[in-house]
Protein backbone atom coordinates (compact mmCIF):
# COMPACT_ATOMS: atom_id res chain seq x y z
CA UNK A 1 0.00 0.00 0.00
CA UNK A 2 2.78 2.43 0.92
CA UNK A 3 4.57 1.57 -2.33
CA UNK A 4 1.65 3.00 -4.29
CA UNK A 5 1.74 6.39 -2.58
CA UNK A 6 4.56 7.86 -4.72
CA UNK A 7 2.73 6.71 -7.86
CA UNK A 8 -0.55 8.27 -6.68
CA UNK A 9 1.27 11.49 -5.86
CA UNK A 10 2.81 11.54 -9.35
CA UNK A 11 -0.62 11.09 -10.98
CA UNK A 12 -2.09 13.93 -8.92
CA UNK A 13 0.83 16.19 -9.82
CA UNK A 14 0.53 15.39 -13.52
CA UNK A 15 -3.23 16.01 -13.41
CA UNK A 16 -2.69 19.35 -11.68
CA UNK A 17 -0.05 20.37 -14.21
CA UNK A 18 -2.33 19.35 -17.10
CA UNK A 19 -5.24 21.41 -15.75
CA UNK A 20 -2.97 24.41 -15.19
CA UNK A 21 -1.55 24.18 -18.72
CA UNK A 22 -5.04 23.78 -20.22
CA UNK A 23 -6.39 26.79 -18.31
CA UNK A 24 -3.35 28.86 -19.32
CA UNK A 25 -3.84 27.96 -22.98
CA UNK A 26 -7.55 28.85 -22.74
CA UNK A 27 -6.73 32.16 -21.12
CA UNK A 28 -3.94 33.14 -23.52
CA UNK A 29 -5.28 31.87 -26.85
CA UNK A 30 -9.07 32.13 -26.45
CA UNK A 31 -10.38 34.21 -23.54
CA UNK A 32 -7.95 37.16 -23.73
CA UNK A 33 -8.23 37.48 -27.56
CA UNK A 34 -12.04 37.33 -27.18
CA UNK A 35 -11.93 40.19 -24.65
CA UNK A 36 -10.04 42.42 -27.08
CA UNK A 37 -11.82 41.16 -30.21
CA UNK A 38 -8.72 39.78 -31.93
CA UNK A 39 -7.92 36.39 -33.44
CA UNK A 40 -4.69 34.48 -33.98
CA UNK A 41 -6.11 32.71 -37.06
CA UNK A 42 -6.12 29.28 -35.40
CA UNK A 43 -9.77 28.64 -36.31
CA UNK A 44 -9.17 29.43 -40.00
CA UNK A 45 -6.22 27.03 -40.14
CA UNK A 46 -8.44 24.44 -38.44
CA UNK A 47 -11.18 25.02 -41.04
CA UNK A 48 -8.79 24.69 -43.99
CA UNK A 49 -7.43 21.43 -42.53
CA UNK A 50 -10.97 20.06 -42.20
CA UNK A 51 -11.77 21.00 -45.80
CA UNK A 52 -8.78 19.01 -47.06
CA UNK A 53 -9.82 15.98 -44.97
CA UNK A 54 -13.42 16.23 -46.24
CA UNK A 55 -12.22 16.42 -49.84
CA UNK A 56 -10.05 13.33 -49.41
CA UNK A 57 -12.88 11.42 -47.70
CA UNK A 58 -15.36 12.40 -50.43
CA UNK A 59 -13.05 11.29 -53.23
CA UNK A 60 -12.39 8.01 -51.43
CA UNK A 61 -16.12 7.37 -50.96
CA UNK A 62 -16.89 8.18 -54.60
CA UNK A 63 -14.14 5.87 -55.84
CA UNK A 64 -15.24 3.06 -53.55
CA UNK A 65 -18.90 3.44 -54.53
CA UNK A 66 -17.97 3.38 -58.20
CA UNK A 67 -15.89 0.22 -57.76
CA UNK A 68 -18.75 -1.56 -55.96
CA UNK A 69 -21.41 -0.12 -58.26
CA UNK A 70 -23.36 1.40 -55.36
CA UNK A 71 -25.53 4.52 -55.70
CA UNK A 72 -23.89 7.41 -53.87
CA UNK A 73 -26.30 10.33 -53.90
CA UNK A 74 -30.06 10.52 -53.82
CA UNK A 75 -31.48 11.54 -57.19
CA UNK A 76 -33.24 14.89 -57.44
CA UNK A 77 -31.84 16.23 -54.19
CA UNK A 78 -33.17 19.74 -54.81
CA UNK A 79 -36.66 18.77 -55.94
CA UNK A 80 -38.52 16.09 -57.87
CA UNK A 81 -41.15 18.11 -59.72
CA UNK A 82 -40.38 20.74 -62.34
CA UNK A 83 -42.86 23.60 -61.93
CA UNK A 84 -43.43 26.56 -64.20
CA UNK A 85 -44.84 29.84 -62.89
CA UNK A 86 -48.32 29.79 -64.47
CA UNK A 87 -51.67 30.99 -63.16
CA UNK A 88 -54.70 28.90 -62.22
CA UNK A 89 -56.67 30.22 -65.20
CA UNK A 90 -53.91 29.43 -67.71
CA UNK A 91 -53.48 25.86 -66.47
CA UNK A 92 -57.22 25.12 -66.46
CA UNK A 93 -57.54 26.50 -70.00
CA UNK A 94 -54.67 24.24 -71.07
CA UNK A 95 -56.46 21.22 -69.58
CA UNK A 96 -59.70 22.16 -71.34
CA UNK A 97 -57.88 22.71 -74.63
CA UNK A 98 -56.30 19.25 -74.54
CA UNK A 99 -59.37 17.43 -73.23
CA UNK A 100 -62.89 18.69 -73.75
CA UNK A 101 -62.61 20.56 -77.02
CA UNK A 102 -65.25 23.08 -75.85
CA UNK A 103 -64.89 26.84 -75.90
CA UNK A 104 -62.17 27.92 -73.55
CA UNK A 105 -64.19 30.80 -72.14
CA UNK A 106 -67.24 28.72 -71.24
CA UNK A 107 -68.59 29.85 -67.85
CA UNK A 108 -69.86 26.46 -66.79
CA UNK A 109 -67.96 24.11 -64.55
CA UNK A 110 -66.29 21.27 -66.44
CA UNK A 111 -65.37 17.91 -64.99
CA UNK A 112 -61.87 18.22 -66.42
CA UNK A 113 -61.21 21.18 -64.07
CA UNK A 114 -60.96 18.67 -61.24
CA UNK A 115 -57.72 17.32 -62.69
CA UNK A 116 -55.99 20.65 -62.03
CA UNK A 117 -56.75 20.53 -58.30
CA UNK A 118 -55.91 16.81 -58.08
CA UNK A 119 -52.54 17.38 -59.72
CA UNK A 120 -51.76 20.34 -57.47
CA UNK A 121 -52.65 18.31 -54.40
CA UNK A 122 -50.43 15.38 -55.42
CA UNK A 123 -47.55 17.73 -56.27
CA UNK A 124 -47.83 19.33 -52.83
CA UNK A 125 -47.74 15.94 -51.13
CA UNK A 126 -44.81 14.66 -53.17
CA UNK A 127 -42.76 17.86 -53.11
CA UNK A 128 -43.94 19.84 -50.08
CA UNK A 129 -42.01 23.11 -50.14
CA UNK A 130 -43.05 23.90 -46.55
CA UNK A 131 -42.45 20.74 -44.52
CA UNK A 132 -39.01 20.10 -46.00
CA UNK A 133 -37.88 23.52 -44.69
CA UNK A 134 -38.05 22.07 -41.17
CA UNK A 135 -35.66 19.16 -41.68
CA UNK A 136 -31.88 19.20 -41.85
CA UNK A 137 -30.37 20.03 -45.22
CA UNK A 138 -28.87 16.88 -46.74
CA UNK A 139 -25.20 17.01 -47.67
CA UNK A 140 -23.76 15.71 -50.90
CA UNK A 141 -20.61 14.47 -49.20
CA UNK A 142 -19.65 12.89 -45.90
CA UNK A 143 -18.37 15.37 -43.30
CA UNK A 144 -17.28 12.64 -40.84
CA UNK A 145 -20.12 13.64 -38.50
CA UNK A 146 -22.77 11.25 -39.75
CA UNK A 147 -23.31 9.06 -42.77
CA UNK A 148 -25.41 11.49 -44.75
CA UNK A 149 -24.87 9.70 -48.05
CA UNK A 150 -27.62 7.62 -49.56
CA UNK A 151 -26.99 3.87 -49.15
CA UNK A 152 -23.58 4.36 -47.53
CA UNK A 153 -21.43 1.23 -47.58
CA UNK A 154 -18.15 0.23 -45.95
CA UNK A 155 -15.36 1.62 -48.12
CA UNK A 156 -11.99 1.15 -46.42
CA UNK A 157 -10.33 0.64 -43.05
CA UNK A 158 -8.55 4.00 -43.26
CA UNK A 159 -11.85 5.85 -43.72
CA UNK A 160 -13.43 4.03 -40.79
CA UNK A 161 -10.42 4.73 -38.56
CA UNK A 162 -10.55 8.40 -39.58
CA UNK A 163 -14.24 8.57 -38.56
CA UNK A 164 -13.46 6.93 -35.20
CA UNK A 165 -10.58 9.34 -34.61
CA UNK A 166 -12.96 12.21 -35.34
CA UNK A 167 -15.39 10.93 -32.71
CA UNK A 168 -12.62 10.85 -30.10
CA UNK A 169 -11.46 14.36 -30.96
CA UNK A 170 -14.96 15.84 -30.89
CA UNK A 171 -16.19 14.15 -27.71
CA UNK A 172 -13.00 13.82 -25.67
CA UNK A 173 -11.22 17.09 -26.56
CA UNK A 174 -13.52 19.63 -28.23
CA UNK A 175 -16.62 18.96 -26.08
CA UNK A 176 -14.93 19.51 -22.66
CA UNK A 177 -13.08 22.54 -24.04
CA UNK A 178 -16.28 24.09 -25.39
CA UNK A 179 -18.26 23.40 -22.23
CA UNK A 180 -15.56 25.16 -20.20
CA UNK A 181 -15.65 28.16 -22.55
CA UNK A 182 -19.47 28.31 -22.51
CA UNK A 183 -19.51 28.17 -18.71
CA UNK A 184 -16.89 30.93 -18.59
CA UNK A 185 -18.78 33.15 -21.00
CA UNK A 186 -22.16 32.74 -19.27
CA UNK A 187 -20.65 33.22 -15.81
CA UNK A 188 -18.89 36.41 -16.87
CA UNK A 189 -22.09 37.67 -18.54
CA UNK A 190 -24.18 37.19 -15.39
CA UNK A 191 -21.48 38.56 -13.08
CA UNK A 192 -20.46 41.46 -15.31
CA UNK A 193 -23.96 42.72 -16.11
CA UNK A 194 -25.00 42.43 -12.46
CA UNK A 195 -22.05 44.55 -11.33
CA UNK A 196 -22.56 47.11 -14.12
CA UNK A 197 -26.24 47.28 -13.25
CA UNK A 198 -25.43 48.90 -9.88
CA UNK A 199 -23.66 51.81 -11.56
CA UNK A 200 -25.59 55.07 -12.11
CA UNK A 201 -26.93 55.65 -15.61
CA UNK A 202 -24.50 57.48 -17.85
CA UNK A 203 -21.80 57.07 -20.46
CA UNK A 204 -19.58 55.03 -18.16
CA UNK A 205 -22.31 52.46 -17.51
CA UNK A 206 -23.20 52.29 -21.20
CA UNK A 207 -19.54 51.84 -22.18
CA UNK A 208 -18.93 49.07 -19.64
CA UNK A 209 -22.22 47.32 -20.46
CA UNK A 210 -21.40 47.29 -24.18
CA UNK A 211 -17.95 45.81 -23.66
CA UNK A 212 -19.13 43.23 -21.12
CA UNK A 213 -21.80 42.01 -23.56
CA UNK A 214 -19.38 41.90 -26.52
CA UNK A 215 -16.68 40.14 -24.49
CA UNK A 216 -19.02 37.42 -23.20
CA UNK A 217 -20.71 36.80 -26.55
CA UNK A 218 -17.31 36.48 -28.24
CA UNK A 219 -16.27 33.88 -25.68
CA UNK A 220 -19.52 31.99 -26.37
CA UNK A 221 -18.80 32.19 -30.11
CA UNK A 222 -15.45 30.54 -29.50
CA UNK A 223 -17.22 27.88 -27.43
CA UNK A 224 -18.86 26.82 -30.71
CA UNK A 225 -15.66 27.25 -32.74
CA UNK A 226 -17.69 29.66 -34.84
CA UNK A 227 -15.97 31.09 -37.89
CA UNK A 228 -17.98 34.13 -38.97
CA UNK A 229 -17.44 36.39 -41.96
CA UNK A 230 -19.12 39.80 -41.67
CA UNK A 231 -19.83 41.79 -44.84
CA UNK A 232 -20.68 45.50 -45.30
CA UNK A 233 -20.18 46.49 -41.68
CA UNK A 234 -20.88 50.12 -42.55
CA UNK A 235 -24.58 49.10 -42.67
CA UNK A 236 -24.66 47.80 -39.10
CA UNK A 237 -27.85 48.74 -37.19
CA UNK A 238 -27.92 52.08 -35.40
CA UNK A 239 -29.72 53.29 -32.29
CA UNK A 240 -33.45 53.83 -32.61
CA UNK A 241 -33.86 51.20 -35.34
CA UNK A 242 -34.91 47.58 -35.68
CA UNK A 243 -32.57 44.82 -36.85
CA UNK A 244 -34.41 41.96 -38.57
CA UNK A 245 -32.78 38.73 -39.74
CA UNK A 246 -33.68 35.28 -41.01
CA UNK A 247 -33.84 32.71 -38.24
CA UNK A 248 -32.07 29.33 -38.26
CA UNK A 249 -30.96 28.74 -34.71
CA UNK A 250 -30.93 30.22 -31.19
CA UNK A 251 -27.24 30.91 -31.75
CA UNK A 252 -28.23 33.56 -34.33
CA UNK A 253 -28.37 35.93 -31.36
CA UNK A 254 -24.77 35.13 -30.37
CA UNK A 255 -23.58 35.41 -33.99
CA UNK A 256 -24.97 38.95 -34.33
CA UNK A 257 -24.35 40.16 -30.78
CA UNK A 258 -20.64 39.28 -30.99
CA UNK A 259 -20.28 42.02 -33.63
CA UNK A 260 -22.81 44.58 -32.37
CA UNK A 261 -24.72 45.84 -29.36
CA UNK A 262 -28.45 45.10 -29.38
CA UNK A 263 -31.51 45.28 -27.16
CA UNK A 264 -33.09 41.83 -27.07
CA UNK A 265 -36.82 41.16 -27.26
CA UNK A 266 -38.39 38.04 -25.81
CA UNK A 267 -40.48 36.30 -23.23
CA UNK A 268 -39.35 36.06 -19.62
CA UNK A 269 -38.16 32.55 -18.76
CA UNK A 270 -37.39 30.71 -15.58
CA UNK A 271 -34.34 28.70 -14.54
CA UNK A 272 -30.90 29.55 -15.90
CA UNK A 273 -32.32 31.59 -18.78
CA UNK A 274 -34.30 33.68 -16.31
CA UNK A 275 -31.18 34.38 -14.24
CA UNK A 276 -29.34 35.55 -17.38
CA UNK A 277 -32.27 37.76 -18.46
CA UNK A 278 -32.59 39.44 -15.07
CA UNK A 279 -28.84 40.14 -15.00
CA UNK A 280 -28.77 41.50 -18.55
CA UNK A 281 -31.69 43.89 -18.11
CA UNK A 282 -29.90 45.57 -15.18
CA UNK A 283 -27.11 46.73 -17.47
CA UNK A 284 -29.02 47.25 -20.73
CA UNK A 285 -32.63 48.22 -21.62
CA UNK A 286 -33.73 44.89 -23.08
CA UNK A 287 -37.46 44.37 -23.72
CA UNK A 288 -38.74 41.32 -21.85
CA UNK A 289 -42.42 40.33 -21.76
CA UNK A 290 -44.39 38.22 -19.33
CA UNK A 291 -46.05 35.13 -20.79
CA UNK A 292 -49.48 36.80 -20.59
CA UNK A 293 -48.22 39.95 -22.34
CA UNK A 294 -46.77 38.19 -25.38
CA UNK A 295 -50.24 37.46 -26.80
CA UNK A 296 -51.31 41.11 -26.49
CA UNK A 297 -50.23 42.52 -29.86
CA UNK A 298 -51.15 46.10 -28.94
CA UNK A 299 -49.08 46.00 -25.75
CA UNK A 300 -46.09 44.53 -27.57
CA UNK A 301 -46.33 47.15 -30.33
CA UNK A 302 -46.60 49.93 -27.73
CA UNK A 303 -43.49 48.77 -25.85
CA UNK A 304 -41.47 48.45 -29.05
CA UNK A 305 -42.66 51.84 -30.34
CA UNK A 306 -41.62 53.54 -27.09
CA UNK A 307 -38.20 51.92 -27.36
CA UNK A 308 -37.43 52.92 -30.96
CA UNK A 309 -38.71 56.47 -30.49
CA UNK A 310 -35.85 57.05 -28.05
CA UNK A 311 -32.90 57.49 -30.42
CA UNK A 312 -30.46 56.99 -27.58
CA UNK A 313 -31.59 53.39 -27.04
CA UNK A 314 -30.01 50.39 -28.74
CA UNK A 315 -31.43 48.85 -31.92
CA UNK A 316 -33.89 46.03 -31.27
CA UNK A 317 -32.98 42.58 -32.58
CA UNK A 318 -36.00 40.68 -33.96
CA UNK A 319 -36.48 37.47 -35.98
CA UNK A 320 -39.82 38.08 -37.74
CA UNK A 321 -40.24 34.48 -38.96
CA UNK A 322 -41.07 33.47 -35.41
CA UNK A 323 -39.52 30.00 -35.77
CA UNK A 324 -36.31 28.35 -36.99
CA UNK A 325 -36.01 27.47 -40.70
CA UNK A 326 -33.34 25.12 -42.07
CA UNK A 327 -31.32 27.92 -43.75
CA UNK A 328 -32.43 27.02 -47.26
CA UNK A 329 -35.22 29.60 -47.40
CA UNK A 330 -36.89 32.59 -45.75
CA UNK A 331 -40.54 32.22 -44.79
CA UNK A 332 -43.23 34.80 -44.05
CA UNK A 333 -42.28 37.72 -41.82
CA UNK A 334 -44.80 38.65 -39.15
CA UNK A 335 -45.97 42.21 -39.81
CA UNK A 336 -45.86 43.43 -36.18
CA UNK A 337 -42.31 44.82 -36.23
CA UNK A 338 -42.97 46.56 -39.56
CA UNK A 339 -46.00 48.52 -38.31
CA UNK A 340 -43.98 50.62 -35.87
CA UNK A 341 -42.59 53.01 -38.47
CA UNK A 342 -38.94 52.70 -37.44
CA UNK A 343 -35.95 52.29 -39.75
CA UNK A 344 -35.36 48.60 -40.47
CA UNK A 345 -31.84 47.19 -40.81
CA UNK A 346 -32.03 43.83 -42.66
CA UNK A 347 -29.40 41.17 -41.98
CA UNK A 348 -28.91 37.94 -43.93
CA UNK A 349 -27.32 34.92 -42.22
CA UNK A 350 -26.14 31.90 -44.19
CA UNK A 351 -24.55 28.84 -42.52
CA UNK A 352 -22.22 26.33 -44.17
CA UNK A 353 -23.70 22.90 -43.23
CA UNK A 354 -20.64 20.83 -44.12
CA UNK A 355 -18.94 21.69 -40.81
CA UNK A 356 -22.03 21.34 -38.64
CA UNK A 357 -25.78 21.75 -39.03
CA UNK A 358 -26.85 24.87 -37.11
CA UNK A 359 -30.58 24.35 -37.73
CA UNK A 360 -32.63 23.71 -34.59
CA UNK A 361 -35.51 21.34 -35.24
CA UNK A 362 -37.35 22.15 -32.02
CA UNK A 363 -40.03 19.54 -32.69
CA UNK A 364 -37.36 16.83 -32.75
CA UNK A 365 -34.62 17.98 -30.35
CA UNK A 366 -34.77 19.72 -26.98
CA UNK A 367 -32.45 22.61 -26.19
CA UNK A 368 -29.95 20.46 -24.26
CA UNK A 369 -29.75 17.88 -27.06
CA UNK A 370 -29.41 20.62 -29.65
CA UNK A 371 -26.55 22.32 -27.79
CA UNK A 372 -24.82 18.96 -27.41
CA UNK A 373 -25.05 18.46 -31.17
CA UNK A 374 -23.63 21.94 -31.73
CA UNK A 375 -20.72 21.39 -29.34
CA UNK A 376 -19.83 18.03 -30.87
CA UNK A 377 -19.82 19.30 -34.45
CA UNK A 378 -16.59 20.32 -36.14
CA UNK A 379 -17.38 24.03 -36.25
CA UNK A 380 -20.10 26.57 -37.00
CA UNK A 381 -19.21 28.46 -40.18
CA UNK A 382 -21.42 31.24 -41.47
CA UNK A 383 -21.55 34.51 -43.38
CA UNK A 384 -23.42 37.62 -42.25
CA UNK A 385 -24.45 40.42 -44.60
CA UNK A 386 -25.55 43.82 -43.29
CA UNK A 387 -27.94 45.26 -45.86
CA UNK A 388 -28.63 49.00 -46.35
CA UNK A 389 -31.37 50.38 -44.05
CA UNK A 390 -34.92 50.33 -45.37
CA UNK A 391 -37.95 52.46 -44.50
CA UNK A 392 -41.63 51.98 -45.21
CA UNK A 393 -42.83 53.79 -48.34
CA UNK A 394 -45.96 55.98 -48.22
CA UNK A 395 -47.93 53.63 -50.50
CA UNK A 396 -46.88 50.46 -48.66
CA UNK A 397 -48.74 48.67 -45.90
CA UNK A 398 -46.94 46.67 -43.21
CA UNK A 399 -47.30 43.36 -45.09
CA UNK A 400 -45.83 44.76 -48.32
CA UNK A 401 -42.95 46.34 -46.41
CA UNK A 402 -42.25 43.05 -44.61
CA UNK A 403 -42.24 41.15 -47.94
CA UNK A 404 -39.86 43.69 -49.48
CA UNK A 405 -37.41 43.32 -46.60
CA UNK A 406 -37.74 39.51 -46.70
CA UNK A 407 -37.02 39.44 -50.43
CA UNK A 408 -33.87 41.52 -49.95
CA UNK A 409 -32.61 39.15 -47.23
CA UNK A 410 -33.38 36.06 -49.33
CA UNK A 411 -31.67 37.51 -52.40
CA UNK A 412 -28.50 38.46 -50.51
CA UNK A 413 -28.25 35.17 -48.60
CA UNK A 414 -28.99 32.96 -51.61
CA UNK A 415 -32.15 31.65 -49.93
CA UNK A 416 -35.54 30.70 -51.38
CA UNK A 417 -38.18 33.39 -50.81
CA UNK A 418 -41.40 31.71 -49.61
CA UNK A 419 -44.77 33.28 -48.76
CA UNK A 420 -45.77 30.48 -46.37
CA UNK A 421 -46.09 31.12 -42.64
CA UNK A 422 -43.47 29.35 -40.53
CA UNK A 423 -46.25 28.64 -38.04
CA UNK A 424 -47.28 25.75 -40.32
CA UNK A 425 -44.46 23.87 -38.59
CA UNK A 426 -46.96 23.08 -35.82
CA UNK A 427 -50.33 24.36 -37.04
CA UNK A 428 -52.72 23.49 -39.84
CA UNK A 429 -53.16 25.63 -42.94
CA UNK A 430 -55.49 28.53 -42.26
CA UNK A 431 -58.88 28.53 -43.95
CA UNK A 432 -58.02 31.84 -45.62
CA UNK A 433 -55.43 30.09 -47.82
CA UNK A 434 -58.05 27.58 -48.97
CA UNK A 435 -60.62 30.31 -49.53
CA UNK A 436 -58.14 32.26 -51.65
CA UNK A 437 -57.87 29.38 -54.14
CA UNK A 438 -61.64 28.97 -54.14
CA UNK A 439 -62.10 32.69 -54.87
CA UNK A 440 -59.66 32.55 -57.79
CA UNK A 441 -61.54 29.67 -59.40
CA UNK A 442 -64.92 31.24 -58.68
CA UNK A 443 -63.80 34.57 -60.10
CA UNK A 444 -62.64 32.86 -63.28
CA UNK A 445 -66.07 31.31 -63.88
CA UNK A 446 -68.26 34.15 -62.61
CA UNK A 447 -66.12 36.75 -64.33
CA UNK A 448 -66.41 34.98 -67.70
CA UNK A 449 -70.14 34.63 -67.19
CA UNK A 450 -70.53 38.37 -66.53
CA UNK A 451 -68.48 39.19 -69.62
CA UNK A 452 -70.70 36.99 -71.79
CA UNK A 453 -73.85 38.55 -70.31
CA UNK A 454 -72.65 42.02 -71.25
CA UNK A 455 -71.84 40.89 -74.78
Amino acid sequence: MFLLLPFDSLVVNLLGISITVLFTLLLVFIIVPAIFGVSFGIRKVYMKTLLKIFQWATLRIERGAKEKNHPLYKPYVNGIIAKEPTSLEEEIKEIRRSGSGKALDTPEFELSDIFYFCRKGIETIMDDEVTKRFSAEELESWNLLSRTNYNFQYISLRLTVLWGLGVLIRYCFLLPLRIALAFTGISLLVTGTTVVGYLPNGRCKEFLSQHVHLMCYRICVRALTAIITYHDRENRPRNGGICVANHTSPIDVIILASDGYYAMVGQIHGGLMGVIQRAMVKACPHVWFERSEVKDRHLVAKRLTEHVQDKSKLPILIFPEGTCINNTSVMMFKKGSFEIGATVYPVAIKYDPQFGDAFWNSSKYGMVTYLLRMMTSWAIVCSVWYLPPMTRQPEEDAVQFANRVKSAIARQGGLVDLLWDGGLKREKVKDTFKEEQQKLYSKMIVGNHEDRSRS
